[in-house]
């Protein structure tokens, strides 16, 4: 299934997006979605010692972030399984840049949380841990193959996230 044929970002304005699982939380498989294909696709193993996921990993339909690809978006809560999709509620961005290349990261929950009871709708509702677990894990999971390679600038709020997504969907209808 193409999930840019059948799935829009969603209601960006509205702060609910639809969202595409890559990878579930944990995993040290990087997934990726081949637009050229139409299907997901194992990239590579990375070592468990640096590079397992401290959050879902997914992507955002008929979008192009600056590097090309489909604009990623982490999904914070428990393990979900790869290949679905679900309506999210954006809470922010972590601004990043790996290898040079500006590779934003929206930030979300899902939108019908009742395990929260839809407690997380924005980034100061998440636990300062997990956000200084995020940004250990994307400033070193490269430090195996190219040390510095990867740099967390800061977290964003949810209209700066709005924003990214805004453009990428800009993108993603020029391209």
């Amino acid at each position: 299934m193409d999930w840019n044929q059948v799935l829009d970002a969603g209601d960006v304005d509205g702060g609910e997006i639809n969202v595409v699982v890559e990878i579930t939380k944990g995993s040290n498989n990087k997934i990726e979605w081949r637009r050229d294909l139409g299907v997901m696709m194992l990239d590579r193993i990375d070592p468990k010692a640096t590079s397992a996921k401290p959050t879902n990993y997914g992507f955002i339909p008929q979008t192009l972030d600056e590097d090309g690809d489909e604009l990623d978006v982490l999904i914070l809560g428990d393990p979900l399984p790869m290949n679905i999709f679900l309506k999210a509620r954006v809470l922010g961005v972590m601004k990043f840049t790996d290898d040079g290349e500006v590779d934003d990261k929206i930030i979300v929950v899902p939108a019908d949380d009742r395990e929260t009871g839809d407690a997380i709708k924005t980034l100061a509702d998440v636990p300062a841990q997990i956000l200084k677990q995020i940004e250990y894990h994307f400033n070193h999971y490269k430090d195996l193959k190219k040390p510095g390679s990867t740099v967390v600038d800061h977290f964003g709020d949810i209209d700066e996230a709005k924003k990214v997504i805004k453009e990428s969907q800009k993108r993603w209808t020029e391209k």
